[in-house]
């Protein structure tokens, strides 16, 4: 059994969670904790306090009876906010207080880039582009070369929450961009679990977004690769493995 613990704000998109964890069809336990959201405003200065340490550490206390193996804050716009530097701070402070290996969806984004050894993406973001912009740097900051950016304006989470197939495809064929080879949608706030391989084969290119990559960090960080089709291309690097008598 592989035991992942995920620091969630609030409630929006924390369903995908659970089927995710179905759709892995292993012997892999995915732990939702729910931290404070405080203000629910894609905006820097409350995403800011949103992933402080104090909000961050009250989640920990909650994880630490699940037998986690590491831990993710689940959450892109409160660690990207943070910047390069900021989120990495963070993320050490989170594994200083957790006793675990720990990491963000900021992070999960970029490591998950390199998976895909594609250095070109587009971001379709919910946020207001003043918030994205701040991922484009993070991303930058890596190396990684953002050739187009579109933001929707949406201030909530809990209205991001409400998106359902029809929306996200949408912000997908909007934000996607020819020169582009992958295409990210940097949101947890944002069902996207369900839809994976519907993104993927309406854009004919690898799709990552926020809760996708943010259980497959967390299992990078426990040492476990899984081969799941339903959930993307970034599921499919590692070979299936045949079990005997199959």
């Amino acid at each position: 059994m592989t035991a992942i613990g995920f620091l969630y704000p609030g409630y929006s998109a924390e369903d995908d969670y659970p089927r995710i964890e179905q759709l892995l069809g292993s012997d892999i336990r995915l732990t939702v904790i729910h931290t404070d959201i405080g203000e629910d405003a894609h905006r820097v200065d409350a995403l800011l306090e949103m992933g402080s340490p104090e909000r961050l550490a009250a989640g920990v206390e909650q994880l630490r009876h699940t037998g986690a193996e590491a831990v993710v804050w689940a959450c892109t716009s409160g660690s990207f906010v943070f910047g390069w530097d900021g989120a990495h701070d963070q993320v050490r402070s989170l594994a200083k207080t957790a006793g675990l290996p720990a990491s963000s969806t900021s992070f999960a984004f970029a490591h998950a880039v390199r998976e895909l050894g594609v250095a070109r993406v587009a971001i379709g973001a919910t946020y207001p582009e003043e918030v994205a912009d701040h991922f484009v740097r993070f991303l930058h900051a890596d190396g990684i070369e953002v050739v187009a950016m579109r933001g929707s304006g949406i201030i909530t989470a809990a209205e991001v929450g409400t998106w359902g197939r029809d929306e996200v495809l949408a912000l997908a064929r909007g934000a996607d961009h020819p020169d582009a080879q992958a295409l990210l949608l940097p949101d947890t706030a944002l069902h996207t679990a369900a839809h994976l391989r519907d993104l993927e084969a309406e854009l004919g290119k690898p799709v990552l977004t926020a809760n996708q990559v943010t259980v497959w960090e967390g299992l990078r960080l426990a040492g476990r690769r899984v081969n799941a089709p339903e959930l993307g291309t970034l599921f499919t690097k590692e070979p299936i493995i045949q079990m005997p008598g199959r």
